[in-house]
């Protein structure tokens, strides 16, 4: 069964922290353990059989840890993966990643479907308009992923609880800052590094849950 995905930690995979099949199914095994909301896959690369082989076999993670997994920009594999698995399969778009409204035709009205909207409150108001599930804000903190990623105050979450989706924070959260996060008005809190980038991703993930406290936990 799946749990409420709508609030916890957001894990994204990371190919420059996990570049091989090995370290990348074992993070996210451990990360599974722990059960974050979501596990987001996200591989930029032009190598089509490495990204449905990893992909595919994150799917099945997800299904047995009964957490949702986000295919970053890429509809296709999302319809592909959801086709083959029948489990919850989403998709994040990016600005220039294709349309939400085709990714819900293509995905379903129950799909997961994510919208960056940067710092822009008119990017979320088209995004709800036009289907998606939830709406990512950010960099509100230095990011190592995305440094040149364009500033956004934290204000913007509250300000966003208008158009009444889960907002996502993102950019440079850790143990340190989630909470600031959070207390904006973050139902989602998106990570890499803290995550990923730790020893023991598991452990990593528990750790800020309670930090985090019992709003967030699963």
């Amino acid at each position: 069964m799946t749990a409420d995905w709508t609030q916890g930690i957001y894990a994204i995979t990371d190919s420059a922290l996990l570049p091989d099949d090995e370290r990348l199914f074992a993070a996210c095994e451990r990360a599974l353990s722990a059960r974050p909301a979501l596990l987001q896959y996200r591989d930029k690369s032009a190598d089509a059989d490495k990204r449905w082989r990893q992909a595919a076999t994150l799917a099945g993670y997800c299904h047995d840890a009964g957490v949702p997994l986000i295919v970053n920009d890429d509809i296709a594999l999302a319809v592909r993966l959801g086709a083959r698995f029948g489990t919850t399969i989403g998709v994040h778009l990016g600005q220039q990643d294709g349309a939400l409204d085709a990714a819900r035709e293509a995905l379903g009205p129950s799909a997961i479907i994510g919208a960056t909207c940067h710092a822009r409150l008119d990017l979320a108001e088209r995004a709800t308009a036009e289907g998606a599930s939830y709406l990512a804000f950010g960099r509100f903190f230095a990011s190592r992923t995305k440094p040149e990623a364009p500033p956004a105050s934290l204000a913007l979450l509250g300000d966003a609880a208008r158009f009444g989706l889960p907002r996502v924070a993102i950019g440079g959260l850790d143990v340190h800052t989630m909470r600031l996060a959070r207390e904006a008005g973050a139902e989602l809190l998106a990570t890499v590094h803290a995550v990923f980038g730790a020893d023991d991703p598991a452990i990593a993930i528990k750790g800020l849950q309670a930090r985090l406290g019992d709003a967030v936990r699963h």
